[in-house]
């Protein structure tokens, strides 16, 4: 027993040993595991040496984008393509920086915790300017205005938010929309219908569609490329002259990321030369005024 104790307990060290080696052999500042890692086993990678999160980008040639699938940003057109405006725009702005996008997508309510994991370098994807987010991220330059609004089934009576007190209304976890309904900054009505979390804003649109919500709060550009004659939701409609919250998208970068000025300087380029200008007319957006020259 005792021999077969000691032959157990060598085994176990060659294992540890040859684990150290393995570990001592990864690229220094660049993260293991499959091409789009998961946040819980990617962990932080080894960036002692630089502090630059720019430099850390480039070394590893390419740029991991953090999106969900929202049309018209981030999508699978009817072809089976990946496009939407942030998808191009985000292509545009990798191609200028010499690196190659990979699209990850995310839950948008762990986006943060991918983002400081590396799991993810950026998070690109409608995303609302605000200030806890500033307080927390390295966001750019304002890119695309956008609101919050309401969306009903054809035929419901809502025609302001009093309508909803004491009804069934949904919105994306961790959104702009949820805000509205949740929180210290809430919408004084909304505050007091039966909120309910779900994954996705197209989650949303299933329940009101499905006749379980009443009402779903989330981002004008989803609802207006979404719902309506010749989409997927064609018993659906925006309640008229009801927006919550007019606001702002931005990307998101790690806190003190040098990145974020790197993409500032490229997104005023692409409005320069006329890229950006393009894609908000493709997709029917508008850009922010601080990019519009």
């Amino acid at each position: 027993m005792k021999l077969m104790t000691r032959i157990l307990a060598i085994l176990m060290a060659l294992v540890m040993c040859l684990g150290l080696v393995a570990c001592g052999n990864q690229k220094s500042g660049t993260p293991s595991g499959d091409a789009t890692p998961d946040a819980a086993n990617a962990g932080s990678p080894d960036t002692s040496g630089t502090d630059s999160d720019l430099s850390y980008i480039l070394d590893k040639g390419k740029m991991l984008i953090g999106y969900t699938v929202y049309a018209p940003m981030n999508y699978t057109d009817d072809q089976g393509n990946f496009t939407g405006f942030d998808t191009e725009f985000a292509i545009a702005v990798c191609e200028k920086l010499g690196v190659e996008p990979e699209f990850v997508e995310i839950v948008w309510e762990t986006k943060e915790i991918e983002l400081n994991a590396y799991s993810i370098d950026c998070i690109w994807n409608g995303m609302t300017i605000d200030e806890e987010r500033a307080a927390t991220m390295s966001i750019s330059l304002p890119y695309v205005k956008n609101a919050q609004v309401v969306v009903v089934k054809e035929g419901s009576d809502v025609k302001t938010t009093a309508d909803l007190i004491g009804k069934t209304v949904v919105a994306e976890v961790g959104s702009a929309g949820e805000a509205q309904i949740i929180g210290d900054g809430a919408n004084a009505d909304l505050a007091q219908a039966d909120y309910v979390g779900l994954t996705k804003q197209t989650d949303c649109l299933l329940e009101v569609k499905a006749g379980t919500a009443d009402a779903a709060v989330l981002d004008w550009t989803l609802a207006m490329s979404t719902i309506g004659e010749g989409t997927d939701f064609p018993d659906l409609k925006m309640v008229e002259g009801l927006e919550l919250a007019a606001e702002e998208y931005g990307i998101a970068f790690r806190k003190g990321s040098d990145v974020t000025e790197k993409v500032n300087e490229i997104i005023l380029e692409l409005v320069k030369d006329g890229t950006l200008p393009a894609l908000a007319e493709k997709y029917g957006l508008s850009l922010a005024p601080a990019i519009e020259g």
